[in-house]
């Protein structure tokens, strides 16, 4: 009979042990919330929005502007109004457009002839 008096003391420690450990982690936790969810929430909002408008006002400039892309090799960057009646004039004649932006492409993207190593 003692027996099962010591295993009920020990299983009731336990429980209270456990639930000790419980309630001191949800305080800690409930500290940690108050002290960190605030602030950082507001000041990344506002480091975001900050962003945001920055990279509006970067795309509705290459939008409306001219500008060069590649100065080396005269490619200029149009506003898209304009490139857009460009395309339509090209487009009268599909053939010559074809090959007018075989030729393009095959401008924006030619690399530089590589030097010859030294070894060959």
């Amino acid at each position: 009979m003692s027996n099962s008096c010591c295993d009920k003391t020990k299983i009731g420690a336990y429980a209270v042990a456990i639930l000790g450990c419980f309630l001191i982690v949800a305080g800690l936790v409930r500290i940690m919330q108050g002290k960190t969810s605030a602030d950082i929430g507001a000041a990344r909002a506002e480091e975001r929005r900050k962003n945001l408008v920055t990279v509006q006002a970067e795309a509705d400039h290459a939008l409306k502007n001219y500008a060069w892309q590649d100065q080396a090799k005269g490619l200029v960057h149009l506003p898209i109004d304009r490139a857009m009646e460009l395309t339509l004039q090209e487009l009268q004649n599909p053939a010559a457009a074809r090959s007018n932006l075989m030729l393009r492409v095959d401008k924006a993207t030619a690399k530089a002839p590589e030097k010859p190593s030294e070894f060959e």
